[in-house]
This record gives structure tokens, C-alpha cells and sequence, in this order.
């Protein structure tokens, strides 16, 4: 296995599916399927949930709505999805827990490291809510934080396509996909694989970022095993 720790990072609007707001229940249930896939194969799993299929921050912010109160209403959204998570799958028969940046004891455990890391070392998936707390910053920044304080093995960005393109495959045709490249070429050319502070936080502190698309069964699977899947961001 060459990933043992990983942090799975799922944008909100993944779990809409095609109804594009709200949680797909079928989608849902995909993703709990192949996070049981890990489990059972022994990775320890922790994963940051984005809100945006019910609320994003930025977009708030340009009808109008402070912008820290529209942040923070991004965050709440994130615990809305975590929980989702958390409740699909516990009913699968997997081991979880809800970690908050932001106090809310009621329904979820308060962000501790240490606690975050006993829950990983048991074999439990451990769903990072709320962001990083603060206003300003993304769950991308979120994950890389995250990723680093556990010290996770890798970041599995996980997307509707197969990797990194030279340009939107959806809309090209002739799109050529990249397997590797480096954080300072994802800097320089305005990638977007995740936000700059992010990217530079991952740089920094060297962890990988990989990308691939989660909805063909079994790739995160093959990934931390070490098969070739997705793109590869990489200091080396």
C-alpha cells in the first residue's frame, strides 16, 4: 500500500449530483461505498466536505452579504454535509466521527489534533467540518491544513473527471490530460486544482495533491495502492 493515511477532499456541489442543490441520496451512497472500500483495506481516512451545494460563501458575498457572515454560513453548510456523511456511513457499518472547527458539541466532537489522530490510529473516518473556523479561507485551505496536522500520506482531490487537463475537457475535445506536474507550474499558470493559499501551504510543506474522479468504482482503491490514476501535484 503506498498510501497508509490519506484526506479524501469532496467539493458539496459532488453530492448534489444532477439535481445540481441539496444532497443526491444515490450520491451519497456511491461515495460511503468506496470510503467502506478503504476502510476495509486498512487506509486511514479522514476527509474535508465543501458546502456549496447549499451555500457558498463568496457567492453570498457578491449579492451583497458580508462577506464573513456569508462564510460562516459556508461552514455550517459543511456540517450539514458531514453529517449526511456521517449518518450514510454509520449505516454501512463504518466507524465515524464529526470534527468541528467551529464549538457545537450538541452534534459533533470540537477539533482537537490529537483526538483526530487517535480516532485515524483506530481505524475510524474522521470528517473534518466548519472549514478551518475562520472567514477568508476554503475548505481547499481547509484540507491542506488538516491534511498536514495529521500527517496524511497524500490528498485525494476527488472530481467528476480523471485528472488535471490542459483545458476543460468538458468543453474540448481535443483536452490533453496531464499526469504530473508541480506546485510552482499549478502557481504560475493559474491552475485550478485547488486555491493558491492551499497550494503553496502543500508546496511548503511537502504533501501531493492527487486528482482523480471518484465515480469510477475502485479508483481510490487502485490509487493507494500505487497504481497510475488521476494527476499527481508534487514538489519533485
Amino acid at each position: 500500500m503506498k498510501y497508509g493515511r490519506i484526506l479524501l477532499k469532496l467539493s458539496g456541489e459532488a453530492l448534489s449530483g444532477e439535481q445540481g442543490t441539496g444532497i443526491c441520496p444515490e450520491v451519497l451512497s456511491t461515495i460511503s461505498a468506496e470510503i467502506k472500500d478503504l476502510i476495509e483495506a486498512g487506509v486511514e481516512v479522514a476527509i474535508v466536505i465543501g458546502g456549496g451545494n447549499i451555500h457558498r460563501g463568496v457567492a453570498g458575498a457578491t449579492i451583497g452579504m458580508d462577506r464573513t457572515t456569508s462564510d460562516h454560513m459556508g461552514m455550517l453548510a459543511t456540517v450539514i454535509n458531514s453529517l449526511a456523511l456521517q449518518d450514510n456511513l454509520e449505516r454501512k457499518g463504518v466507524n465515524t466521527r464529526v470534527l468541528t472547527a467551529i464549538d457545537m458539541q450538541e452534534i459533533a466532537e470540537p477539533y482537537i489534533r490529537r483526538r483526530a489522530v487517535r480516532h485515524l490510529e483506530k481505524k475510524r473516518v474522521v470528517i473534518f467540518a466548519a472549514g478551518t473556523g475562520n472567514p477568508y479561507f476554503t475548505t481547499d485551505t481547509a484540507a491542506a491544513l488538516r491534511a498536514n496536522e495529521i500527517d496524511a500520506h497524500v490528498i485525494i482531490k476527488a472530481t467528476k473527471v480523471d485528472g488535471i487537463y490542459d483545458k476543460d475537457p468538458m468543453k474540448h475535445k481535443d483536452a490533453v490530460k496531464i499526469d504530473k506536474l508541480k506546485y510552482i507550474d499549478v502557481l504560475n499558470k493559474g491552475i485550478k486544482v485547488m486555491d493558491s493559499t492551499a497550494i503553496s501551504l502543500c508546496m511548503d510543506n511537502e504533501i501531493d495533491i492527487l486528482v482523480l474522479n471518484m465515480f469510477e468504482h475502485g479508483n481510490i482503491r487502485k490509487a493507494v495502492n500505487g497504481d497510475k490514476i488521476g494527476t499527481i501535484v508534487t514538489n519533485q
